[in-house]
């Protein structure tokens, strides 16, 4: 199936390529790092030799110079490595620390932390969540103090990708008393500063390839020339950062979900009850219809809305929708998948239970399934 006006030849190339990687040095090695709880280094060096970590970057700060669909495929085609976990640790690199900086850094920033992101020799993080915010960004604690040339950071950060090993963070900070959003400023904090530590690397239910930390800032020291933009403007820095992440979010989730139904039909073709493929009783066979009627549903969606984003839009109603739609819909067919593969569904030696378990996180982190249909809500004049 072909998808225009989106891709040219060179995207399903690419595609093909990435698919190929994935094949190669992910998927057989998946199981390893769930059990891990953390994936290589090597892994994220090796995608920046590829060029993969910089897809849509410009060639002047070391990216291929791609378009926004070229990031698309990628995240589409990474998600389909049998785990949610690197995907997710990836996709903060590429799609949530980074655009910060290429979009309102400069020069400067730009070359000591964006340069070796891109090439992978230096792995990201995002700072937004707090022990007591997660949704509301505007209430943010953590507090960035001037002092001379430098900022003194205290506070804290919760649920943190990449957060016990990372490099650096984009971090949301509160830097005057002016109440909501008006204080709110970002900062590239170096996570080996003196006053920088990992509290505790957080257990979790899913996405168990990926580490996930909470952060504490002491006294942290930053220089002036980690300030992100201007001073203020965080918040819409942050809010503009956000809808990319959503989108490549509904990208990812569009990956997993169609792995899951290959998964399931490849099963409902092989598996036989009473002396046929199960795929043969209508009841399996329509659900199999419905699952992948939704995925290209959302699919559509995602990429009309990815269009527009890729034009310069920022249609926040329309990425609310597009998050919304294909983050319900991956863990809806996810859990679809499961019912098919019966009892083995429900153990671990099948790669379904994985999915299911990976992609109940889409509908919280990126912004909730309720922070959607508020944000939606609102821009239909509710």
């Amino acid at each position: 199936m072909t998808y225009e006006p989106y891709f040219t030849e060179e995207h399903e190339i690419l595609r093909t390529t990435i698919r190929k990687f994935v094949a190669k040095e992910v998927t057989p090695f998946v199981e390893e790092w769930e059990e891990e709880g953390i994936f290589p280094l090597e892994l994220l060096k090796r995608m920046g030799d590829l060029g993969f970590l910089g897809l849509r970057y410009p060639e002047s700060v070391g990216g291929q110079g791609g378009d926004y669909f070229a990031g698309i495929v990628f995240a589409e085609e990474l998600a389909k490595c049998g785990c949610g976990g690197v995907p997710m640790a990836i996709a903060v690199q590429t799609d949530m620390a980074t655009p910060p900086i290429a979009e309102f850094g400069n020069a400067d920033q730009q070359e000591r932390f964006l340069t070796p992101a891109i090439k992978g020799d230096k792995l990201a993080a995002i700072g937004i969540s707090e022990p007591n915010h997660g949704s509301d960004v505007a209430s943010v604690e953590t507090r960035a103090r001037r002092d001379g040339d430098d900022w003194i950071i205290n506070g804290s950060k919760m649920f943190i990708t990449n957060g016990t090993r990372a490099d650096f963070v984009t971090l949301v900070t509160r830097t005057s008393d002016e109440p909501g959003y008006k204080g709110i400023s970002l900062f590239i904090v170096e996570l080996d500063s003196p006053g920088v530590s990992v509290s505790r690397k957080l257990d979790k239910v899913g996405m168990r390839s990926s580490d996930t930390a909470e952060l504490i800032f002491d006294n942290v020291r930053v220089p002036h020339a980690n300030l992100l933009g201007e001073e203020g403007k965080g918040f819409s820095y942050i809010m503009w950062e956000l809808q990319g992440e959503r989108m490549i979010a509904a990208a990812g989730s569009i990956g997993m979900a169609e792995q899951a139904y290959e998964l399931a039909y490849d099963y409902a073709k092989s598996r036989k009850q009473f002396n046929q493929p199960i795929a043969n009783f209508q009841v399996i066979a329509h659900l199999l219809a419905e699952m992948k009627t939704e995925i290209e549903v959302c699919r559509e969606l995602t990429y009309a809305t990815a269009y527009r984003f890729s034009k310069g839009e920022v249609p926040s109603k329309e990425i609310s929708m597009t998050k919304l739609a294909a983050a319900q819909m991956a863990h809806w067919v996810a859990d679809r998948a499961l019912q098919i593969f019966g009892g083995n569904g429900y153990m671990t030696e099948y790669p379904i239970e994985r999915i299911w378990r990976d992609t109940r996180l889409h509908r919280i982190g990126g912004g909730a399934d309720e922070v959607m249909k508020e944000i939606i809500a609102k821009q239909m004049g509710l």
